[in-house]
């Protein structure tokens, strides 16, 4: 039996205010399955996928048209490839062998996803193919040495392949990168989904699973503490299945600080492992994410307040998606106890992200 093949296309979707041009991507599947992305920012712009009743729908927040993903007022990092750092710096600053660097603040004092300019902010190089029948993109870019205030030359990969799996539709993401002098590294893509395909509905009724004993408690500015706490006995135990909004209001000053979830939550295991499984009831998606990262963000969507306008003019306003960002530890450069994000000359950093996608 021959395996269905898959496409890949390109086709021109604007420029940046610099006049450089932008291109969406669409990788495809035989029965509609798809993914968008566009070379601005390696971003993910829509995954489209069937419910319980085999109607198509698109998960992921975004926008139609490139414009406003160049404007983080209008585009909380919808989708994007987020680096050198994703998560918080604490000040902007982190020692590397003895030397202090300093990356611009964006969020407060802090540093927020590579600085103002980071890697959600540029353009990379997008090559497509087709390889025993599965759809990809391949997005390269060299980093400059000093670009953000990060050391040395980066060059970065991230491949998005589309594929099937025992009557599941996968979406891979794998990640590689290579330097010429000591620098750090903390890379994820912040997808905001909605398995319901529905923004309006929000993702408070979402059912989540994660597979973490621990998680990283936070200050004000969603700065880790230090500390690694048990999940256990918190509103961040979900070792067993519960809905998102179940506790995201409790009185837990953990959820006051931020608003709701927007902590990172420490994986069991090590290697290729199941980390989280999202399940929406009313559609029967069901959205389960194995990655090689220690890490996951997991963020309501708090800071949505219906000042952005996505696709088809739908308002997302709070809680309209959820981020689960397989990732290493937010401000781990400042805290050597964390799982180091450290990348020297000579070694090749790599990750891993499979997102699976079923009904039931």
């Amino acid at each position: 039996m021959s395996t269905p093949t898959g496409r890949a296309d390109r086709r021109h979707w604007g420029q940046t205010p610099a006049g450089e041009a932008i291109h969406l991507y669409t990788l495809a599947l035989p029965g509609g399955v798809q993914a968008t992305l566009t070379d601005f920012g390696a971003t993910l712009v829509g995954v489209c996928v069937p419910d319980r009743r085999g109607v198509l729908g698109d998960v992921v927040l975004g926008h139609d048209q490139p414009g406003p993903y160049a404007d983080h007022a209008t585009s909380p990092y919808f989708g994007a490839t987020v680096g050198r750092y994703a998560n918080r710096i604490a000040g902007g600053q982190f020692p590397l062998d003895g030397q202090v660097y300093r990356v611009p603040p964006n969020d407060g004092d802090n540093a927020l996803h590579g600085g103002p300019q980071g890697f959600d902010h540029r353009v990379w190089h997008g090559e497509t193919r087709v390889e025993a029948g599965r759809p990809a993109v391949t997005f390269t870019r060299l980093s400059v040495d000093g670009e953000m205030g990060f050391p040395g030359n980066l060059r970065v990969t991230v491949t998005y392949t589309l594929g099937e799996l025992d009557g599941a539709h996968t979406l891979e993401i794998d990640y590689h990168a290579v330097t010429d002098a000591p620098t750090v590294l903390n890379l994820t893509n912040h997808a905001y989904w909605n398995l319901m395909a529905d923004p309006s509905r929000g993702v408070l009724e979402h059912e989540l699973t994660v597979h973490a004993s621990a998680f990283t408690p936070v200050r004000a500015g969603g700065i880790p503490t230090g500390e690694v706490r048990p999940v256990a006995g918190t509103p961040f135990d979900f070792r067993t299945p519960r809905p998102v909004g179940e506790r995201v209001d409790a009185p837990d000053e953990q959820l006051t600080l931020v608003g709701g979830y927007d902590h990172n939550l420490v994986l069991d295991g090590t290697g290729l492992r199941l980390a989280a499984v999202l399940h929406d009831p009313h559609s029967g998606r069901e959205l389960t994410i194995h990655t090689t990262e220690p890490g996951v963000q997991v963020y309501s969507g708090n800071f949505l307040d219906g000042s952005v306008t996505g696709k088809h003019g739908q308002v997302y306003a709070k809680h309209a998606g959820m981020c689960l960002e397989t990732q290493h530890f937010p401000d781990s450069p400042n805290w050597p106890d964390f799982p180091s994000t450290r990348l020297d000359p000579g070694q090749t950093f790599t990750s891993r992200t499979v997102h699976t996608f079923r009904v039931r």
